[in-house]
């Protein structure tokens, strides 16, 4: 698996953004946000029972990320239809405002070492990238078990200091000065 300090792959894929057949996909590249940080997450399966959980989560918290000049980017091994197909029958996920990445060929999952061995689908990883397309944080659940974005918001406010931040540590509190 990739970590920390290493460059996010390259990757092209379709994008589920709206529930509008006409209009809901789109290509998406790390390109298609340059200059942002992105915060990429992978859930297992869709149409499942803990994914729309944090999905909707993620979905709540977007203006927070917005905020921090962030874009949040979800991401599974189905394909652009189920996506759209999830979000129209899904009542939390309906009005989802971030794309749903299609990895259908499993190469961004591949190459970032988080195709799971046993099931074949994307484990429950979470990335924070910054604008240079490094990765400053990494987390993976066991399939089973749920994230927490807010966590991952507390995370990317400390990675945005540049300095160093205590355990538990919240925006407006004060960092570690050393010396």
């Amino acid at each position: 698996m990739i970590g920390v300090g290493e460059r996010f792959p390259a990757f092209q894929l379709k994008g589920t953004v709206s529930n509008d057949v006409k209009s809901a996909f789109q290509e998406i590249t790390p390109g298609t946000y340059a200059g942002k940080w992105l915060v990429v997450f992978f859930w297992p399966k869709d149409f499942t029972f803990v994914c729309p959980t944090e999905i909707a989560a993620f979905g709540a918290l977007t203006e927070e990320f917005a905020d921090r000049d962030a874009q949040v980017l979800g991401c599974s091994t189905d394909s652009e239809f189920v996506h759209l197909a999830w979000r129209q029958q899904h009542k939390e996920l309906n009005r989802l405002p971030f794309p749903m990445l299609a990895d259908l060929k499993r190469e961004l999952t591949t190459a970032l070492g988080i195709l799971d061995p046993v099931e074949g689908v994307a484990q429950r990883a979470t990335y924070i990238v910054d604008p240079e397309g490094v990765i400053r944080f990494v987390m993976v659940t066991d399939l089973n078990v749920g994230r927490n974005p807010q966590e991952v918001l507390r995370v990317l406010d400390a990675l945005q200091t540049d300095e160093l931040c205590p355990c538990n540590w919240q925006k407006g509190e004060t960092t570690l000065v050393v010396g």
